[in-house]
């Protein structure tokens, strides 16, 4: 019988056990960090009864560690921002749980609303800021996990920039 369909060739994959990659208990690539920040943000009631609002500074808490990661939950009251840094020898996702954040970059200014996500490398440079009137939460997640956060001087966002809906 000569068919076009791979799947008459081949048969069924899930008859063939030994080709499947069994699941991995922690993420090892940057789509299943972005997963996991999203099943993260998906559980309201995970992290929800753990923000607290501080108006002298940020608030943030340690939600989860594993393997090199950490998973941290930050709150933002309207005015507080993080200052221009990077994140070291990081990479990371930036996730919106609540609210509107603004990204800005020496190329652009981003509006975050809630369910945007951010996916960074070692050495991005960026300044997040709350400038709406409502409180915003936020997900980051560190790989690996968080060791330094250089403050740079110059400021981010010259006059002329180009907005980027989220």
């Amino acid at each position: 019988m000569n068919s076009n369909s791979d799947l008459q060739i081949a048969g069924d994959i899930l008859e063939v056990q030994h080709l499947l990659q069994p699941a991995r208990e922690h993420p090892a690539t940057v789509a299943e960090f972005v997963g996991l920040a999203r099943t993260v943000a998906a559980d309201r009631a995970r992290w929800e009864p753990l923000v607290r609002y501080d108006t002298t500074t940020r608030w943030y808490h340690r939600l989860h560690t594993g393997p090199g990661y950490e998973v941290w939950l930050l709150s933002w009251v309207p005015g507080q921002g993080s200052g221009l840094h990077d994140h070291g020898l990081s990479s990371g996702v930036l996730t919106v749980l609540e609210g509107r954040l603004t990204e800005r970059t020496e190329r652009a200014t981003r509006a975050l609303g809630s369910g945007a996500q951010r996916v960074f490398a070692p050495g991005y440079a960026h300044e997040v800021v709350n400038d709406s009137l409502e409180p915003a939460v936020s997900l980051h997640i560190y790989y690996p996990g968080l060791t330094e956060m250089p403050m740079h001087a110059a400021q981010c966002a010259p006059a002329a920039v180009d907005v980027v809906p989220a």
